[in-house]
């Protein structure tokens, strides 16, 4: 994994969401450049597909859900591509594995005026879906909180 780099991501924030509202519906859409590995973060009320690279699908997509009772963060990772490939989504899958606690710290970074205005965030459950046509690679996982992914623990 490479080690977070604040001045390698790029935030934007889209139709009526502001730095510090609302929580819900707030969507993710994290995507990143091979060539410059600068990170983009587009904060919105909908997913940013525009910015979805529809023959990779390497970005990571997340939202927060409440049940009423607790608060969540949702993750969305797409581990097949294209033609469906078991081997390739082997590889994809190992890389998402490796990659998430740097895509999870971008986007704690990125909306971090959000997590200083309700700080009860940082303690919200992440659940990461795992999405594959392959049984092996479908999975759902509980990958901790927020807290585990602030800079200040890098």
């Amino acid at each position: 994994m490479v080690k977070f780099n604040p001045e390698k991501l790029f935030v934007q924030y889209r139709h009526d969401i502001t730095i510090m509202d609302p929580i819900i519906p707030r969507r993710y859409t994290l995507t990143h450049s091979d060539d410059t590995a600068d990170l983009f973060l587009t904060i919105g009320n909908e997913y940013a597909w525009d910015r979805v690279n529809t023959k990779m699908r390497d970005e990571v997509l997340g939202e927060w859900i409440s049940n009423e009772e607790c608060i969540y963060f949702y993750v969305y990772l797409y581990i097949d591509q294209g033609e469906y490939n078991q081997n390739a989504s082997a590889k994809r899958n190992e890389i998402f594995r490796r990659e998430l606690p740097l895509a999870l710290t971008a986007i704690r970074y990125g909306d971090r005026f959000l997590f200083n205005k309700y700080p009860t965030l940082d303690n919200a459950t992440i659940i990461v879906n795992f999405i594959s046509t392959y049984p092996q690679f479908a999975r759902q996982e509980n990958w901790g909180t927020f807290s585990n992914f602030s800079m200040e623990y890098i």
